[in-house]
């Protein structure tokens, strides 16, 4: 899969804070012509930040989208449909951080479960955890960022998907991978 460089990733990020300013002031966006990659099905999330606190992360773990329509749609998902916080205002977008992570496909981690923990490199994988109906993910950057072993990081990865802590052990909850590259502002 094509790494983007540096360039890329800071395109990909000033798209991000376009689509989420646009959508935030009412405003009609006009994307910028980007490179071909952005052309490409990509996965990938977008976090907002305010002072360094997460303010907003949504995405899509899977390559769906084309990479410019998934920044987008990411970013003001990020920004005005995360759940778990109020829409961003107007009045915060000055303070107001952008952290894009591009995704490389997810992969089913192939470890008994006893084993998992010792297959996961924190720092560069991120996982997703599926069991009864329900699944969960975390990026890789998010172990690194609360310095958990890999036996925390699934844990935690299983509360997110609302299950219980420890489910990662059971031959029935599946574990995936995958790597992703990180860009921000």
């Amino acid at each position: 899969m094509y790494v983007l460089s540096e360039e890329e990733g800071a395109l990909a990020v000033k798209l991000a804070r376009m689509a989420l300013e646009s959508r935030i002031k009412s405003e009609c966006m006009r994307p910028p012509p980007l490179p071909p990659v952005f052309d490409e099905k990509r996965g990938v999330f977008v976090c907002v930040k305010r002072h360094g606190e997460l303010r907003g992360c949504i995405g899509f773990p899977y390559p769906m989208l084309p990479l410019k329509e998934a920044v987008m749609e990411a970013a003001v998902g990020a920004s005005t449909e995360d759940p778990r916080f109020q829409p961003v205002m107007g009045s915060e977008l000055k303070d107001i951080e952008i952290e894009v992570t591009i995704l490389t496909p997810p992969e089913r981690l192939n470890a008994s479960p006893g084993e998992r923990p010792e297959k996961i490199e924190i720092g560069r994988h991120g996982l997703i955890v599926k069991g009864w109906g329900r699944s969960g993910l975390l990026l890789p950057q998010v172990a690194t960022e609360y310095q958990w072993n890999a036996g925390t990081f699934l844990d935690h990865t299983c509360m997110k998907a609302g299950l219980p802590a420890g489910c990662w052990k059971e031959d029935r909850v599946e574990v995936l991978t995958f790597e992703g590259q990180i860009f921000h502002e």
